[in-house]
């Protein structure tokens, strides 16, 4: 019997990584079904509940493994990234054996690993198999972290941090936004010699090293920067570059009767009305931050529906920290009784997706993941800038510098937090007026650029069939 040509997915832990690279997965297997995918994932604990549902309503030609759990990892591995990049570090042996049953069972052609899975490709090369990068985010990210070995070998060794004093601002390849320190990750203005920069350092630097890497954008978005990859490519045998997306969930994994709470009230309202407010599947804010959110909402007159999470400190909290605690019992008193016939307010999940695709939906308030991102420009939605942590940042500066698809709020200088006034002028400026035209039209013009790119033919349409060719002569 004919094995089955088969490739390999490592995702980097968590359910944020895990979404995209399933996403994209179904829609090389729609296109490319002569392909099956299986995926292992390394692990640190039990998956959670989330995860466990998506993988398990994986379709037929998608399956996956379970590596056994890594125990014992070193003190300074809570730090989001470098804990990834340790999990999947310490499964190598794990994921060895596995790809040796793999390959005992079907025609095994490629390796495909996730951003903070990058210890993978030395797998891939000791079993002679193709090895990709699957990069969640945009090229414009991907375009400085890949650069990020160069600037920090050209800093002085007695330098203590990447861009001080030698270099206040970097500007991208192949786009014209002057990133400074503000802009940049917070693990990136770590102490050279800290652990946690190494490691970043560490994973940014294997980037090259793959035969190629699959990114979640697509031409219309960011042109310059992706023509400025490939040209590299072209020019210093650099890995070469997939733009795919845009690759995002078709529906919510979230509980039914929320579905049906959250769809229902949108059904009411009219047609551009209403904010829809959530920061992710991880994104926290503080309790004082949480409080002039709420009277910044009321303070703006406009429809909204909020994902309220407990507020925490640590502005990624979510991803780690399982919510005990009613989110609701934080909100100011008497808010939700003063707001009831404005807003919906929804304890710590809804559905996105959906809820993004409603047509009452006229703007959305958005901590700038990645993935929230596409999901905005596929519907054509607007968004209020509000970054939090990792790369969300640099996202930002993209919609507001190049894209011009939304507004930012202003952090208060004394305080450190968004004032109640800033948030309902933001509101109004994304929801009303000839600024609000503006960027929905342009926004707009995305979305139809987004669809174009993944119709027949379109850019990343062809850059699956190119991809598939590639893994298909293996």
């Amino acid at each position: 019997m004919t094995k089955k040509t088969c490739i390999a997915m490592v995702p980097s832990s968590g359910l944020s990584h895990l979404i995209p690279q399933v996403e994209f997965a179904k829609q090389f297997l729609q296109q490319h079904n002569q392909f099956i995918v299986s995926f292992i994932i390394p692990t640190d604990g039990p998956l959670t509940p989330s995860m466990q549902q998506i993988l398990n309503t994986l379709p037929p030609n998608i399956d996956f493994i379970i590596l056994p759990q890594v125990k014992n990892l070193p003190q300074h591995s809570y730090e989001p990234a470098t804990k990834m990049k340790l999990v999947a570090k310490y499964s190598v042996p794990f994921l060895q054996e596995a790809i040796k049953s793999l390959i005992s069972k079907t025609h095994l052609v490629a390796l495909i690993s996730g951003v903070f899975s990058t210890d993978a490709h030395k797998v891939a090369k000791k079993f002679n198999l193709s090895s990709y990068l699957f990069y969640p985010s945009g090229a414009f990210t991907y375009s400085f972290f890949v650069t990020l070995p160069n600037l920090d070998d050209s800093v002085s060794s007695e330098t203590e941090y990447l861009l001080e004093p030698a270099y206040e601002t970097v500007i991208v390849p192949g786009s014209t936004i002057t990133l400074t320190i503000e802009d940049i990750p917070d693990i990136i203005k770590s102490e050279r010699s800290s652990i946690l920069y190494k490691s970043f350092l560490d994973v940014c630097k294997k980037f090259s090293l793959f035969d190629g890497v699959i990114i979640n954008t697509f031409t219309d978005l960011e042109p310059e920067v992706i023509r400025v990859l490939q040209e590299n490519e072209r020019e210093s045998k650099k890995p070469c570059v997939y733009p795919v997306g845009p690759i995002i969930r078709n529906e919510s994994n979230c509980e039914e009767n929320i579905n049906l709470m959250c769809l229902r009230w949108l059904e009411n309202q009219q047609p551009s009305s209403v904010l829809f407010v959530c920061f992710g599947s991880g994104g926290t804010v503080s309790h004082e931050q949480l409080n002039e959110l709420a009277f910044g909402l009321e303070l703006s007159g406009k429809k909204f529906l909020w994902v309220v999470r407990v507020p925490n400190k640590v502005t990624n909290s979510a991803y780690f920290v399982g919510e005990k605690d009613d989110p609701l019992e934080y909100l100011p008193n008497g808010f939700l009784e003063r707001t009831k016939e404005n807003g919906l307010v929804v304890s710590s999940w809804a559905p996105q997706v959906e809820i993004l695709g409603h047509g009452s939906i006229g703007g959305f308030l958005s901590h700038c993941g990645w993935s929230s991102i596409l999901e905005s420009v596929v519907n054509g939605v607007p968004m209020i800038v509000w970054p939090l942590f990792a790369e969300q940042k640099m996202n930002a500066k993209l919609l507001i510098d190049v894209l011009k698809v939304g507004v930012r709020v202003n952090v208060d200088d004394e305080s450190g937090i968004v004032k109640r006034e800033e948030v309902a002028k933001s509101v109004k400026r994304i929801m009303e007026g000839d600024e609000s035209l503006e960027i929905r039209k342009r926004i707009k013009e995305l979305s139809v650029g987004a669809a174009v790119a993944t119709s027949e033919d379109g850019s990343s349409w062809k850059a699956l069939s190119s991809l598939a060719l590639k893994l298909h002569s293996f």
